[in-house]
Parts: C-alpha cells; structure tokens; sequence
C-alpha cells in the first residue's frame, strides 16, 4: 500500500468510522498494526518487537481498526452502480464478448479460507480436503472489485445452499440483477432468471480449451466464453489471497474475529483498487488458481430449486448462436 493510500484511508477511517488517536498512539499507528498482521500474517509477539508494544495493546488496538474496517464494509462491498445501467468497458471494448454478454453486470463464485477451531466444532468445517475451512460466497465486477461478500458458512456447506441463502435473505444486502441482467456462475450453481450457467457435459475450464482447443460445438463455444468472462472472479480471489497473507495461515482467533478478518481484507482490496489503479498487487494474475475450490455440489439440490431456468435457457441459447454468427 502506498503512503498516499494509506493516509486515505486513515482519513476515512478517523472522519467516517469514528476511529481515535489514544493517549499512547495515533491511530495512524493503529492502522498501521493492523496492516500489518492482516498483510503479513505476523503473530503478536512479533509484531510487539515491531512496535514495540504489549500484547495487549497490540490486541487492543488491531480489533479496534478490524472493527471499523467491518463497519466500512456496508459502503466499499457493494456496486457503484445498483442500478446496473452501464455496460462494463471490460464487454463493451472486447469483441470476444461484445455484444453477447452486453447484459452481464458480474460473477459469482465461492472460496475457502482456512479457519482454526476446537477440535469438538470442526467436522462441519472440513471441505472436501479435509482442511477446516470456511466457505466465502462472493460477487465481483469486471474491475476486480467485490460487489458482496458473504462470509462464515462451514466448508462443508454446499455452494447452492450459501447462494440460495444469499439471494433470499433480505438482511444480507445481496445485489440482486435487474430484470435482463445476469451474474455468471459455474455449473455447481442453479440456472436460475439472473444467475447463466455453463452447457454441462462439455469442456468449460480455460486449461481444457488450451489443451484441445476451442472446439467446434456450439455449446463448447459459448462454454470457452463464458469460462473466460466469468474467471474475473478467479483473478479476483487470487489477487486477494496473494495480498493479505493471514488469510493462507490463520492464526487462532475466535471464529467471530476470523470472520471478520475475511471482510477486512476484502474492504482493504476494494479500498486499494479504487485508489490506486497501478497497485503491484493486482497485476498478479494467475487464471485457473481457484478453480474448483468451492463448496460442495448437489443435483438433486438444483433439481429442486430449478423453478425458474426455462427463460434462462432461452437466453443461453441465444447468445450461443450469436457467439457462432448463426
């Protein structure tokens, strides 16, 4: 984070979310800390030698700034647009997408991040590695930017079931699509009015089209993509991951702080991007980092709530054809 970032955001932080100097330390200092753990994962004793502090202190004052970092979540996760009248430049300027995805607004995936917990809580916890973990629910737009974040669900938990949950409780400010609009998702999602899904049975992921090319089918075409559009969510989450090393190796907090440590970061990436459009961070770019590292998926759950996929087929449909010039 460069000195002009951060003085910004210890501007928000103090004038918008009440953040205070101490008697001992500015918050400049706070701030500071707490970039610092979340940054680089480093545990407190070593962080106290850094600023030469207590343990308490460095506590104190790090759940002090994560407090207010979660606060800041409500007005930096979320669309700049809610609207979505604007058809993102990352469609309009590239003619593998344009006019196809015009009515695209994002994508949608889950991630895990590895979580500590007591060995009586952890088995709704491990995820297909066997790892505790928690299951993190996000959307993105075509700028690398989180739109919404979900955090908390175990890693067990099925990618359908967070997302259900998702678009039908009010109290978690999902962005829901306008009539016309759609996020992209993968197949281990309902195809469902706002939410277009891969042809399944046939190749998707970008590495499989590298090794035996586009194809020829029509449902091989639209598949590549739709791949290529939605892996923005991909980069995002690996840009992400790759900036703020606790979430590779987190320490042992109460799940509640571990939580909250997940929307920080996510907040701290927002805040970064929108101010410093040449930050090193996101020119990290590593396609295929997190493919396949969501929740479980269940048929027979979509099958279930598939209620509303005939108009989307229709439109998949359509913008197949129209990626062929049929």
């Amino acid at each position: 984070m460069k000195p002009y970032v951060f003085f910004q955001l210890c501007n928000v932080l103090q004038h918008t979310y009440g953040l205070r100097h101490t008697r001992r330390i500015r918050l400049e200092e706070s701030v500071a800390i707490c970039l610092r753990i979340l940054g680089h994962g480093t545990c407190n004793r070593l962080v106290q030698d850094r600023f030469q502090h207590s343990g308490e202190t460095i506590h104190r004052h790090f759940h002090k700034v994560l407090k207010c970092l979660n606060q800041m979540s409500m007005d930096v996760l979320k669309p700049s647009d809610p609207t979505f009248s604007v058809v993102p430049s990352h469609i309009q300027n590239n003619q593998l997408y344009w006019p196809h995805f015009k009515d695209c607004i994002g994508a949608i995936d889950g991630t895990h991040i590895q979580v500590v917990i007591g060995e009586d809580k952890k088995v709704p916890y491990l995820g297909r590695k066997g790892v505790p973990t928690q299951n993190v629910m996000a959307a993105c737009n075509f700028d690398l930017l989180f739109t919404f974040v979900m955090v908390g669900w175990e890693g067990a938990a099925h990618d359908t079931r967070i997302f259900l949950d998702a678009i039908r409780t009010d109290s978690v400010n999902f962005p829901k699509p306008p009539p016309g609009k759609y996020y992209l998702v993968d197949a281990g999602y309902p195809l469902r009015n706002g939410y277009l899904t891969p042809y399944k049975g046939e190749k998707y992921h970008l590495p499989d089209f590298r090794r035996a090319g586009r194809g020829n089918k029509i449902e091989e075409r639209f598949n590549y993509v739709h791949s290529s559009l939605r892996s923005v969510i991909e980069r995002t989450f690996g840009v992400w991951k790759n900036k703020w090393r606790i979430l590779r190796q987190m320490p042992s907090y109460d799940i509640e702080d571990q939580r909250n440590i997940v929307v920080a970061t996510c907040v701290l990436h927002n805040f970064i991007r929108i101010h410093d459009r040449e930050d090193e961070g996101f020119k990290w770019d590593e396609l295929g980092s997190n493919i396949d590292e969501g929740g479980e998926y269940s048929s027979s759950q979509e099958n279930m709530e598939n209620i509303h996929h005939e108009e989307m087929k229709v439109i998949r449909d359509n913008i197949a054809r129209s990626i062929c010039g049929l």
